[in-house]
Order: C-alpha cells, then sequence, then structure tokens
C-alpha cells in the first residue's frame, strides 16, 4: 500500500446556498468516487426551500467518498464529501470507511486554515464542530442486546453496519417500534423503503391451524398495523420549495389583512396587438403574449399610483415605499410554487420586458432559479388563466403590497359600440395588504391596468 507523502483529504460541507438555510436535501451526484475534480466543478445538485442549486467543488482532487446517497437531507455545515487533494490519491487514506450514511458521523479531524468551500456570493462562518461517535462502532459484549449476545459465543465485539434507510423512512421505523435490523430492504442498492417497513409489521395472511380457538368466539378486529391505508392513500414529505411556501402562505395570510377586487374587461384591443408586435422584427426571437402587456400595464398603473409600489415594516412601524419594481411571477414547477421576480422592471423597454419574462419562465420550468431570483420582490403576478380559471383571490407574497391575478382570455358576448357581438373578455382580480393600501388607492390601480387592456394606445398616452 502507497503511503501518502504529501497531501490531504478535504472535506466539502454543505454550504448555506439560500441565505439562512439550515438544510438542503441532495438531488443528484454528478461524480463518484475515484472521479476526478477541478476547482469549480459541478459535483451535485441539491434542493433548499427556496430553489433547487448546483453545488461547485472549490478544489482539485480525486473523490474519495460520498457521504450521502441522493433524496437525504443534510444540516448546513455537515461534510458531504471527501475529496483526496494535493498528493493523496483514492485508496491512499487508511482503509476503515464508514457506510455512507454513518460518513458524517465517524470524528472529525481538525482542518488547517484556508479557503472554505462555498458558493459564489455567499459568506462563511468559522465555527468548530465536533461530531457524534460512528454508530457502526463496536459493540461491547456486555452491552450486546440478548439477539447480538448470541452471535458472540465468548468471542467479543462484534461490527453491525447500519441499516440503509431515508429520514422518513427510519421515522416511520421508529413510531411503529420496528427494527431496522431486521427488515429486508428491497429498495435499490439496498436501501430500505416504506413498503419494507410496512411489511415488516403486517399481520400475517393466514393463522396457524393450532392457533385456532376451543370455542368458537366473535374474533376481535386487530389493531390497525400502520397509521394508514397504503392502497388508499399516498403520504408525500412536505420539504424544500413547496414546504417553505406553505409556511410563506400561512404567514401572509395570517399577518398581512388581504382585501381583493376584482374588474372584467375586454381586451380585444390587446389581443390585437400581440399579435401585431409577434410580426415586429424589434421581437424577433422573443416570447410575445398576453402576459407582457399585462405586465407592462402594470408597470404603468404603478408609476402612475407609486404608493402601491410598498411594504410594511412591522419592526419600526413604517410603510416602506420602492421607488423601483422587482415584477414577481408566479410559476408553478415539479418542486412547488415559485415567484422569481425581474429586477428593476419598471426601467425596462418592452422588448427588454419580454426578453426577461421569456428567461424567467424557462429558468423556473427547468428548475434552475436561484434564490436570489425569489427575493426582493415588491408586486406579484399570477396567471391563473393558463389553467382556464376565471379568477381568484390571491395571496400575497410575504414583503409586497400587492398582486394581480390574471384570468382566462375567451369570446364572451359584450355590448361593443352599442350592440352585442363576442369579444375577447378576461376578469383581473387584485389583492393588497390594507395596511398600507387603502380602498382607492388599489381600485385606481387595478381600474388603470383595465383601462390600459382595453385601449392599449393608453401605454403610449400615459406613460
Amino acid at each position: 500500500m502507497t503511503t501518502m507523502t504529501e497531501g490531504s483529504v478535504r472535506e466539502f460541507k454543505m454550504p448555506d446556498v439560500g441565505e439562512g438555510l439550515t438544510e438542503a436535501e441532495i438531488l443528484k451526484w454528478y461524480v463518484q468516487p475515484g472521479d476526478t475534480v477541478t476547482d469549480g466543478q459541478v459535483v451535485c445538485e441539491v434542493e433548499t426551500a427556496k430553489a433547487a442549486v448546483e453545488l461547485p467543488i472549490p478544489y482539485d482532487g480525486v473523490v474519495r467518498e460520498l457521504h450521502f446517497p441522493e433524496g437525504t437531507t443534510v444540516d448546513v455545515g455537515t461534510s458531504i464529501i471527501a475529496v483526496a487533494v494535493g498528493g493523496a490519491a483514492a485508496g491512499e487514506q487508511e482503509p476503515a470507511q464508514a457506510p455512507v450514511e454513518d460518513a458524517p458521523a465517524q470524528a472529525e479531524e481538525p482542518k488547517p486554515e484556508g479557503r472554505q468551500p462555498v458558493l459564489v456570493g455567499y459568506g462563511v462562518a468559522t465555527s468548530s464542530t465536533r461530531r457524534r461517535p460512528r454508530k457502526s462502532a463496536e459493540v461491547p459484549a456486555q452491552e450486546a442486546p440478548a439477539a447480538i449476545q448470541s452471535e458472540l459465543n465468548g468471542h467479543g465485539p462484534v461490527t453491525r453496519e447500519r441499516p440503509l434507510a431515508k429520514p422518513p423512512v427510519r421515522k416511520l421505523a421508529k413510531d411503529l417500534g420496528v427494527d431496522l435490523a431486521t427488515v429486508t430492504p428491497t429498495g435499490p442498492d439496498g436501501i430500505i423503503t416504506r413498503e419494507d417497513v410496512h411489511a415488516a409489521v403486517a399481520p400475517p395472511k393466514a393463522p396457524e391451524p393450532e392457533a385456532a380457538p376451543a370455542t368458537p368466539v366473535a374474533p376481535a378486529a386487530p389493531a390497525p398495523a400502520v397509521p394508514y391505508d397504503t392502497a388508499r392513500e399516498t403520504r408525500i414529505p412536505v420539504k424544500g420549495v413547496r414546504k417553505a411556501t406553505a409556511a410563506a402562505m400561512v404567514g401572509s395570510a395570517f399577518t398581512a389583512p388581504h382585501v381583493t377586487e376584482f374588474v372584467t374587461v375586454d381586451v380585444t384591443r390587446t389581443m390585437k396587438l400581440v399579435e401585431e408586435l409577434k410580426q415586429d422584427k424589434e421581437f424577433t426571437g422573443l416570447r410575445v403574449n398576453p402576459l407582457l402587456l399585462i405586465a407592462k400595464a402594470l408597470l404603468v398603473a404603478i408609476r402612475r399610483n407609486p404608493d402601491i409600489n410598498a411594504s410594511w415594516d412591522e419592526a419600526n412601524q413604517e410603510i416602506v415605499v420602492k421607488h423601483y419594481v422587482n415584477l414577481g411571477i408566479a410559476a408553478a414547477t415539479p418542486r412547488g410554487l415559485i415567484v422569481p421576480n425581474i429586477k428593476d422592471a419598471h426601467a425596462k423597454t418592452l422588448p427588454q420586458l419580454a426578453e426577461s419574462l421569456g428567461e424567467l419562465v424557462s429558468t423556473a420550468r427547468e428548475g434552475r432559479t436561484s434564490p436570489a431570483a425569489m427575493q426582493g420582490g415588491t408586486v406579484t403576478i399570477t396567471n391563473v388563466g393558463v389553467f382556464g380559471v376565471d379568477t381568484g383571490t390571491p395571496i400575497l407574497n410575504p414583503g409586497e403590497s400587492a398582486i394581480l391575478a390574471v384570468g382566462a382570455i375567451k369570446p364572451q358576448p359584450w355590448v361593443h359600440k352599442g350592440k352585442v357581438k363576442p369579444r375577447q373578455v378576461t376578469t383581473l382580480a387584485l389583492s393588497f395588504d390594507h395596511r398600507l393600501v387603502d380602498g382607492e388607492l388599489g381600485s385606481k390601480v387595478l381600474a388603470d391596468v383595465a383601462a390600459i387592456l382595453e385601449q392599449p394606445k393608453r401605454l403610449i398616452t400615459w406613460a
């Protein structure tokens, strides 16, 4: 075995990728033990309560070990990957290694001062961390349970490897009183699944013949072996973006007094303008749709009524009026609802706004929205019309004063120039924080948006 003469093994810890978040779930590993990595190379993708982000490694070397499998939620500051740097190579360290899930539990050796593994734009905090003893350590014979003691037979301590299972499965086993060491795994790579735990506590399909009572009696209803019927229900752990969104919406709904107003408007002329802009060379390669003009209409309405673009400072009991508009666009993604925003949307031309909207939507659909893109919003638009819904009562994005919901645009009978004609009609709903926006201000903003969409030439006359 080669002796290491220089270099060392560096432990890359889970960084705070969301400004104050405490944990992240490992979604995918891009490297495996033995792979060579370079400074800045992305090694894994993780999901926080705000977004999915990719983590780059901050040094060159060879991957020694991945401490956690995909799907594991890891606390910030916990080592997730070991990399041999400098003269160290795979296999040049002591051979004794804990299983994947036990790696973070082994004692941590002092690390030399130097560059810390963090994402660009995020600071580091100097701290000392001591880890728990390895759970797969040797079990003294005198402390082993009877089942293990019978295996010892006077031959000293034995080593038990910790069964592989995700945290929710471990909690389920604990709640049901199941020892994971007795469960037969059926998941990939020997991982114990929820079904495996349920199977371990399921009652036998048929009673033993000798167990039948001598006197016929009505059988007692067996106690439920699991907390729910897996054939009739599916339980989905709430975590990551969905968990953060739920907490934010509850906080917003019960903190800001919401008021919602509605208006139904003829947007036939706006729809015609959309078709004309699609043919304009200034919009070549850009996405042009009704949302673009609705966003521009809201920005013009805010310019005419600037007090709507504000936030409530509870600590200082102040209303903070913003002189810029970071326009949020609610987007439904596989990981849940997110609200990235277009920075300084008020200063963009219509083609620039179209470009920003296109980038925002495509990035959200790919799950690549960064935490920074979802911070600092001032007002939001949610387009429920894409789902065929006429309107709704949207909940404010936390820290914002207003949110505009746009319903489906569809032909409806409408009185136009004294005659009933089929026109393109939609319903708008504006929710606002009644602590800082009174009924008059909210009504003016909604009326202005409707007026612009009815007569889009006001985009010019009111600009």
